[in-house]
């Protein structure tokens, strides 16, 4: 007889439901070769979400991942977001500038935590 191993269920903490998911949200990869990197979701569908960087994922050709191989971050908010919702017109150039503001003001907020944190 052989033996199976079994696999523990995933952590709820590491993926987010596709059902709360949605357009214009800031989500990171958690699997695959681009695990690690922030995308924004251009839209949702069955299960999926079509995630963008601008870079090497295209607002031509989205990349179409499956919620559980995305963590939630943010909600992308002002002129991007717009334009994601209402189905306007967005470019590479746009959604690259975005994520690189975003990931500034992140770090940014992570480093002033960290001195917040040392002082007390």
């Amino acid at each position: 007889m052989k033996k199976t191993k079994t696999t523990p269920p995933p952590s709820p903490a590491l993926h987010t439901p596709i059902s709360t998911l949605s357009t214009a949200d800031i989500v990171i990869s958690i699997n695959g070769r681009d695990a690690g990197k922030r995308f924004i979701v251009q839209s949702t569908e069955n299960g999926y979400a079509l995630i963008v960087n601008g870079k090497n994922r295209r607002i031509e050709t989205p990349k179409r991942k499956k919620d559980k191989h995305l963590k939630f971050e943010d909600k992308a908010d002002g002129q991007i977001a717009e334009k994601l919702t209402e189905g306007g017109k967005i470019t590479n150039n746009e959604v690259r500038r975005f994520l690189a503001k975003y990931a500034a003001n992140a770090a940014n907020t992570a480093s002033s935590a960290n001195t917040t944190e040392q002082d007390n």
